[in-house]
């Protein structure tokens, strides 16, 4: 398929190996969530996508179709178009037809699942220029040397900027900010805070996919990393933390055990938790003060109704001034 490359940038500064002995070494446990996605992993957040309870990306996805034309308008068409963690690109398709970018780039973690999104992209949008990074967007934001030199639409939906913390999430915004150019615009998708049962409701589903999403971290390190533990020794607990602004995911050992890996052995006791993954939350104020402090500034906001959701498009400070 001639409309379509693929490029590997992914760089082993923190391998899974070395997280996890990190993580586990800690007195408060933790592994960075970005190891959630591997293929399965990757396969089972889609999963979790098309749950009742897990409301962003069926808000997120009516709001991009009914808002495509106006967000079009406000950008203009034949930019540069990079989606860092593109997933399966169903959000990415609401967009096209109308944005007409003069390429895209989506960017991934896991190779294989981002080649077959990419693949399949290239056969749908012949006529776009496809152009995919395998890369951890956390640490950079290379672009292929193919990418066309013209103004940039950063384009980062499904709230994923709430996977960092907050000073996290401000030095990525910075270097969002660097990609976009002088020219250079975002559209981000974020979630809002909003009562505890909704939140709890849509982190703990029914049929338990985000429960095996998380226990999915268990089996790449029995699986990847031949340590000796059974999944089905640990609990999944989600909850509201009103407090921080955030949903807190963890793993909770549910007895007495002992991990081994490398010649370390890690102990983890009845009730204890290894904690994987944060999602903040931003109200419209909250979002926009950060985005100030990575030099950007809103063109347009919108939120769902009832204030589920908030879609905002920022260009640089830079370029207000001009």
């Amino acid at each position: 398929m001639q409309n379509v490359t693929f490029h590997d940038h992914k760089q082993p500064a923190l391998s899974f190996l070395d997280a996890v002995v990190e993580g586990l070494s800690q007195e408060n446990k933790s592994i960075p969530p970005k190891f959630f996605y591997d293929e399965r992993g990757s396969e089972l957040f889609e999963r979790i996508c098309e749950q009742p309870e897990y409301y962003p990306p069926s808000v997120e996805r009516k709001m991009l179709s009914e808002l495509s034309t106006e967000i079009a308008s406000l950008t203009g068409q034949n930019r540069l178009l990079i989606e860092p963690g593109v997933g399966s690109g169903s959000k990415v398709r609401l967009l096209l037809d109308d944005l007409k970018p003069s390429a895209f780039v989506p960017m991934d973690i896991s190779f294989d699942y981002l080649k077959t999104v990419a693949t399949q992209l290239a056969a749908e949008y012949t006529w776009l220029p496809v152009h995919a990074a395998c890369v951890d967007y956390s640490h950079s934001l290379p672009l292929p040397d193919e990418a066309p030199d013209c103004p940039r639409l950063v384009f980062f939906p499904g709230s994923s900027l709430g996977n960092f913390d907050r000073t996290e999430a401000e030095a990525f915004l910075r270097m969002v900010r660097e990609i976009m150019g002088e020219e250079g615009m975002l559209l981000i998708g974020l979630d809002t805070k909003k009562p505890e049962y909704v939140l709890n409701a849509a982190y703990n589903d029914a049929a338990g996919v985000t429960a095996e999403f998380n226990k999915n971290l268990l089996h790449r390190m029995r699986d990847e990393l031949d340590i000796e533990v059974d999944p089905r020794s640990f609990d999944h607990h989600a909850f509201y933390n009103a407090a921080a602004g955030r949903v807190e995911m963890h793993l909770v050992s549910k007895r007495d055990q002992l991990l081994r890996l490398k010649g370390c052995c890690f102990e983890l006791e009845q009730g204890e938790s290894v904690h994987t993954e944060n999602s903040y939350k931003y109200e419209p104020e909250e979002f926009l003060e950060l985005a100030s402090k990575a030099g950007m500034v809103k063109v347009r906001h919108w939120l769902a109704e009832e204030g589920l959701f908030g879609i905002y498009l920022l260009e640089t400070a830079a370029s207000r001034q001009g």
